[in-house]
């Protein structure tokens, strides 16, 4: 039985290109830097059931 992820074949989530061993899932380490300024840049959104309006029931007095 092989030890290989099963998404180890798939390409760059960038530019499409296969992956390089080193950078995985990212074929290079710029691909990786458009994702990590994508994630921190909030291109990149976690969808929730949550409203942003809604009040914080966290900090109530």
């Amino acid at each position: 039985m092989s030890k290989t992820p099963a998404n180890s074949n798939k390409p760059c989530p960038i530019c499409g290109k296969p992956p390089a061993e080193k950078f995985k899932p990212f074929c290079s380490a710029r691909c990786a830097d458009v994702d990590l300024h994508r994630w921190l840049g909030e291109v990149y959104r976690v969808e929730s059931d949550d409203r942003a309006d809604s009040p914080d029931t966290s900090e109530r007095d």
